[in-house]
C-alpha cells in the first residue's frame, strides 16, 4: 500500500496550552517508539493560539490494525491521561475532544 497522509485539527483548553506544549517537548521515548512500531512516520504538531495541527504518514499495511495497537499499549494510554485533558471539543460532530481528521485536497510529492 503506498503511503496515506494525515492532517488532524484540535482544539486546546487556554489553560492547558503552555502543559501541552511542555509534554511534547519531552515525550516518553516509549510514546515514541510505538508511534514508529505503527508506521507512523513525519509525525509533526503545529500550534496557533488553540488550535493544533498534527501531520503525519502512514506507511503500513493496515491503518486500523496499527491503529487499534496503538490503543493497546499501556504507555501510551497513560500519556493520553495527560495529553487528551488538555483539549476542548472542536467539532460538534466528534464524539470526543481530541483531533479531529481533515480531509486533503493537494499534496506535492
Amino acid at each position: 500500500m503506498a503511503k496515506q497522509i494525515f492532517g488532524q485539527i484540535g482544539r486546546l483548553k487556554k489553560e492547558k496550552i503552555q502543559e501541552y506544549v511542555e509534554l511534547h517537548q519531552a515525550v516518553w521515548p516509549d510514546v515514541l517508539k510505538t508511534i514508529k512500531e505503527c508506521n507512523l512516520e513525519h509525525y509533526s504538531i503545529f500550534l496557533k493560539g488553540d488550535l493544533v495541527f498534527a501531520y503525519f504518514e502512514y506507511t503500513g499495511i493496515d491503518y486500523e490494525a496499527d491503529m487499534e495497537k496503538m490503543a493497546a499499549d499501556e504507555t501510551t494510554q497513560k500519556w493520553w491521561t495527560f495529553t487528551r485533558p488538555c483539549f476542548e471539543k472542536y467539532d460538534a460532530d466528534s464524539e470526543e475532544a481530541f483531533y479531529v481528521d481533515m480531509k486533503s485536497i493537494f499534496y506535492l510529492d
